[in-house]
This record gives C-alpha cells, structure tokens and sequence, in this order.
C-alpha cells in the first residue's frame, strides 16, 4: 500500500470483500468497534481525508465537511436514506452523496409485511406463552389476533418499498389504500386506491409507513391521527422512527386506542431497554433489521463502495442522491 492513495474514512467494519475492494484503491481508515464511531472520534479523523464511507448511525454535518476540508470528493453512505447527512451542505460544497437505493426494497417490504402478520397473530406473545409453561391445554378463544387475510390495508408513502408491499400484501386478499403526495399512475396495477390521510387512518387495519424522514413528514403520526385510527388497527413502520410520535404512540397503545405496533425503528435508536413500548405485549420492536439479509447488506455494501471509488476517480456516482452537484 502507497502513501500517495486517497485517504477514506470508512465508519464501521465492513465484509472483508468491501474492505479490499476498497484497498485495492485507497488508504482507509477504520473504525473496527461494534459501535458507532463516536462524534470527536470522526471529527479527529476526517481532515484531509478524500471519501467517507457512513453508515445512517453517523451524522455527517457541517462541522464534519468543515473539517473534512477540501480535499473531500464524496460521501457515500451504505444505505437508501440519508437524513443523517447534511445533504444540502455536501452539495454548496460540491460534494457528491451516494446512497443505495432500490436494493433493499424487496427484504424490508417483506419485513413489513412479517411485522403486520406478526403483531396481528401475536407471534411473540405466542411464542413467550409456550416458553414460560403456560400452554396446558388448547382454548377457543386463547391468544386469538387480527387477520392479514381480507384486511383493509393502508400505505403511507408509495414509493418502491411501498409498492412491494402493495404486491405482496394482494396475496393476502387485502383491500389496499395508498396516500402519496400525489396518485401514482402506476397504483392500478397494484388495486390500490388513492385516499387523503385521514380517510387512510379511519379506514385501514393495518398501516404501513414508507415515507421519507422530513421536516413535513417528521411526527407526521401523532395524537391526533393515532385517534382516528380503528381501535384494533395495527401500525407498522420500517422507515424512520421519527415519523411517528413515540411519546403519542405508547399514550394510544396503553389505553387501547389502537390495536398493536410493529416496529423496524424508534425514536430515538437504539431504543432504551426501559422504554414503555418494550413492555406493551401489543407490539414487537426489532433493532432496525430491514434490510438484514446477508444477500441485501452485501449488495448494499457493494454499491456504497462502488459510490465511493466513482467519487474518487470524479465519476458520476452510480446512484447519487443529489444530482445538482453535476452540471450536466
């Protein structure tokens, strides 16, 4: 390895294939501990470095590009959103933002999917039933739950992610309601109909979120839209957590406002072990596993790297998430 190679932060041990694709054309410097890299550690290591290979657990603000400096060509973070990367900030400096998207849309749509089947068939409370001896005989009406199966099923957000729901979720029979910023022309093929989102909530059993986290989408799902909801209603989020009101959420679940939650993300991650929401046997909290198929986390890994290395070269990025930095 020669001195003279671009320098790359990279912000978490990665799969050893990663790691020499990168090698083979940069010097990196790895965060190795299973955790994230903390806030000063990062800002210590990133001057004069030329790329930043992040994770969404790493804010990459301003104080991080400042001191970055100019050498900085790229930022390619190894997953679809990038609400924790000062976007706007990366692109007055004209630096590009990789992001991975459309390779994890059919593992975290199928972990929706799980998750509404999950908390409506009390999976897990099932499960912990059997394990602390309390199944003794067969009752008719013991750990009974909600249907998936010819359920009204609603989608906020109907993007990629959105859409594979919708696809699967026909399987089942569901009767599939869509709110988007706008109808999709394309929601015929998936017989899912268009409905504001008060109309969504009232009506739906269960609720999907596929939304980007936004200013205008951020506690979108609050009090007030968590009591239009159907009582039995199941809500199920593997978006961003901080598209619902966490504080909100335990209020309606507690007292039986709504019917269950299955959760991918909270608000704030990872979740506190004393949270209210971990005692609910109504809802089922995994650490953000989405995306957590060997098959997807090395496509996804692969295309960041891929990200990078263009960015290196002064490429265009394969999948940049802000196009403007390019003038053509």
């Amino acid at each position: 390895m020669t001195s003279d190679l671009p320098l790359v932060i990279v912000t978490r041990q990665l799969p050893q294939a990663i790691i020499d694709k990168l090698s083979a054309v940069a010097t990196l410097n790895i965060w190795e501990e299973d955790r994230a890299i903390p806030q000063d550690t990062l800002l210590a290591w990133v001057p004069g470095c030329h790329a930043i290979y992040s994770l969404l657990t790493d804010p990459i603000d301003s104080s991080v590009l400042d001191a970055a400096g100019a050498n900085l060509k790229v930022v390619s973070q190894m997953a679809v959103g990038v609400d924790n990367i000062d976007v706007a900030a990366c692109t007055a400096r004209g630096i590009p933002v990789g992001h991975t998207p459309n390779a994890l849309t059919d593992t975290t749509a199928d972990l929706a999917v799980a998750l509404m089947l999950a908390v409506g068939r009390r999976i897990a409370a099932a499960a912990q039933f059997v394990k602390v001896g309390k199944w003794d005989t067969w009752r008719p009406m013991e750990l009974t739950g909600k249907d998936l199966y010819g359920s009204t099923v609603g989608i906020i957000g109907f993007g990629r992610i959105g859409k594979a729901v919708a696809q699967r979720v026909r399987g089942f029979d569901c009767h599939i309601l869509y709110n988007h910023p706008r109808s999709d022309p394309d929601a015929a093929q998936y017989a899912a109909a268009y409905v504001n989102l008060d109309t969504l909530l009232k009506s739906s059993d269960f609720i999907s979120l596929h939304t980007p986290l936004t200013e205008e989408t951020r506690h979108m799902i609050g009090a007030e839209e968590l009591a239009m909801m159907k009582s039995d209603a199941i809500i199920v989020n593997t978006a961003r957590g901080a598209i619902v009101d966490q504080a909100a959420l335990v209020k309606a679940l507690q007292e039986g406002k709504i019917g269950g939650a299955g959760l991918d993300v909270t608000d704030p991650e990872p979740i506190s072990v004393d949270d209210p929401l971990l005692k609910l046997d109504n809802v089922i909290v995994v650490p953000h596993i989405g995306s957590a198929s060997v098959t997807t986390r090395m496509r996804i890994a692969h295309m960041a790297a891929d990200n990078l290395i263009a960015g290196l070269h002064g490429e265009r990025l394969p999948n940049v998430y802000n196009p403007e930095v390019y003038s053509d």
